[in-house]
């Protein structure tokens, strides 16, 4: 997921810590005139603490563009107003962040990870579970899913792979409009680009009559997604048991340094022994070498873990 369109540093920076108290605005936009900086600073400071999300001052413009629909939904005729509506309604902050999310993804996204999972990972467990080394169960867990692309490319590659086995992916986003989207599964034909044509005949629907130029997911791969909503910055996640898979992808580029860690290792509790974490390609674990090893970039497992180098 591209939860939130703020600062893209990439996570190999050493962000510093934000202060609330006492973090200055470097400078503010003219075209920000709608908007005065302690407002700015207050809402800033809010989607901090909430999502965990840092909203730089080059971000002003984008805060108040999004921002506006929810004055004028509201009938409101300042952000000091809007201030003091959404610090007093949980249900405004969800809308606050929906409106600030900007929820960007592809299917089959990061291809580097298709082909790891197809040359190596499934192979493995395919021999494994032939062995009795391991249960015909997969539990997957899209932490970030935006629209639902991510899962659904997870359950198109995983059903192709292991037909008879039993599939789980939990999807999670912190965008409700974004799970709504993932939900329903429809997307414009276009899409249909990104998908290999063997999964495109086997697990999609092709639209006709009032749903032509539309294609729609097919029941096998949405039998087995949960969608629900997760906020990566409480202190604990809706989630039980262990997952072979997770993925985080495009998401911790959002977050500061300390927030990314955070994350990271609240994800890896729920990780099962000889488990993957997927990050994205600006993203990176080098703060949590004491937890997690690389097998290629962006992907790792648990350093203890005995499990061989990503090889075929």
């Amino acid at each position: 997921m591209q939860p939130l369109d703020i600062d893209s540093r990439p996570a190999t920076k050493a962000d510093p810590v934000p202060n609330l108290k006492a973090s200055p605005l470097l400078t503010f936009q003219a075209l920000s005139h709608e908007i005065s900086e302690r407002e700015f600073l207050r809402l800033r400071n809010l989607v901090y603490e909430e999502a965990g999300l840092w909203l730089t001052p080059a971000k002003t413009a984008l805060l108040v563009g999004r921002l506006a629909k929810r004055l004028r939904h509201h009938g409101l005729k300042s952000f000091k107003q809007y201030y003091e509506l959404v610090i007093n309604s949980p249900e405004e902050r969800i809308q606050m962040l929906d409106a600030l999310s900007t929820n960007e993804t592809h299917f089959f996204r990061e291809p580097q990870h298709f082909e790891l999972l197809k040359s190596v990972i499934f192979p493995r467990w395919a021999e494994e579970a032939a062995a009795g080394y391991r249960s015909r169960k997969i539990r997957v867990l899209s932490a970030g899913c935006s629209t639902g692309q991510e899962p659904y490319s997870l359950a198109m590659a995983l059903l192709d792979r292991f037909p008879g086995w039993e599939i789980e992916i939990i999807a999670t986003d912190l965008s409700t409009r974004a799970l709504e989207i993932a939900r329903a599964g429809i997307w414009p034909a276009a899409k249909a680009d990104e998908i290999p044509s063997s999964y495109l005949k086997a697990f999609m629907l092709k639209g006709f009559a009032e749903q032509a130029g539309k294609m729609k997911a097919g029941p096998e791969i949405r039998s087995v997604i949960r969608f629900f909503r997760m906020n990566l910055n409480e202190r604990a996640y809706p989630l039980t048991g262990k997952f072979e898979m997770i993925f985080c992808r495009n998401v911790l580029i959002y977050f500061d340094q300390r927030g990314r860690e955070r994350v990271v290792r609240r994800l890896a509790s729920f990780l099962a022994p000889d488990g993957y974490i997927f990050l994205g390609h600006a993203e990176s674990l080098h703060s949590m070498s004491d937890r997690l090893r690389s097998i290629i970039p962006t992907v790792y497992v648990g350093k203890d873990d005995a499990i061989c180098d990503a090889k075929p």
